[in-house]
């Protein structure tokens, strides 16, 4: 399967949220990712419930939404109604992380967790088969705009061998400093799905940067 965009809103001029949405409608950008932070979890905070239902309503793409938050358990069912259709929550987050996984799937909505870079593949182990997507952050979450952590290719690379070893269709995202230039190695050693945000935001062209994302091999 091609490998899927997801452009991340965090680095768009939120102050023209919606002319954000229609160029990404137009592009190749398959998702819609967005960077939930509750100042608590990460030293951050960005948006929450009341944007996301302004973006869904301006979006023709799956919203793909990462919670950088506290207890995400406890807003599983206001992020559904705000129009999330994946919804990634942290697994240094979690405390029981297959009934949260349990009440995302519950909802209707895909299940993402994500992992910080310090945080080993092998704790998915028990619960991978519960997942449809795990978002392998190559940076430390908090902020756009970081550089990439070399090290992601090794923990891609032994995710892929383990959702492999199993038989399982969960994808692998890459979130953080993602870019033309290390795009291709990332899918070589199992990426299926790139988060970019200011990489995509901040070039003269935006489309076109997704379509040159899209189109690596």
């Amino acid at each position: 399967m091609k490998h899927l965009i997801a452009p991340s809103l965090l680095s768009a001029d939120f102050a023209n949220l919606q002319k954000a949405c229609e160029m990404l409608n137009k592009s190749q950008a398959d998702w819609f990712h967005l960077d939930v932070m509750d100042g608590m979890f990460v030293p951050n905070i960005t948006f929450g419930m009341p944007v996301i239902k302004a973006i869904k309503k301006h979006t023709t793409k799956p919203l793909d939404v990462h919670l950088m938050i506290e207890q995400p358990e406890r807003y599983i069912k206001a992020f559904k109604e705000s129009g999330a259709d994946i919804l990634t929550v942290h697994y240094e987050a979690c405390t029981h992380l297959h009934r949260t996984l349990q009440s995302i799937k519950n909802e209707g909505m895909l299940t993402g967790v994500a992992l910080n870079p310090h945080t080993s593949i092998e704790l998915l182990e028990p619960v991978l088969e519960h997942i449809d997507v795990v978002c392998v952050m190559s940076v430390n979450p908090g902020f756009g705009g970081q550089s990439f952590i070399e090290g992601t290719y090794r923990k891609v690379a032994k995710l892929k061998d383990l959702i492999t070893r199993y038989n399982l269709k969960t994808k692998i995202e890459i979130d953080g400093g993602v870019t033309t230039e290390n795009a291709k190695a990332l899918l070589e050693v199992g990426a299926d799905v790139l988060v970019s945000g200011s990489f995509i935001f901040k070039s003269k062209n935006p489309t076109q940067t997704i379509k040159e994302l899209k189109e690596i091999k």
